[in-house]
């Protein structure tokens, strides 16, 4: 068995991790999106956004545990069939 020098393990799986971070998903690729995303990528504050998904029945929040995300098709419906926020 060969024997592998701790740090250079380490160095090896912060790197592999470091490489992995910067390799990000383009928004529009995205099924979900957070609120901060949402609110760049439509230039609707953070807030609206908020308020927006305390409605009932939204149609474009998804529950991921106590966190919420926009589903980025519903949210483009959304602001496509609307006229005013």
């Amino acid at each position: 068995m060969e024997m592998v020098n701790i740090e250079d393990y380490k160095d090896s799986t912060l790197a592999k991790m470091s490489e992995q971070k910067k390799q990000t998903v383009p928004i529009e690729a995205k099924v979900a999106l957070t609120v901060r995303e949402a609110a760049e990528y439509s230039n609707i504050g953070i807030n609206k956004i908020e308020s927006l998904l305390r409605t009932p029945r939204c149609p474009f929040v998804l529950y991921v545990g106590k966190k919420k995300l926009v589903k980025r098709k519903e949210f483009e419906k959304f602001i496509a069939d609307n006229i005013e926020i």
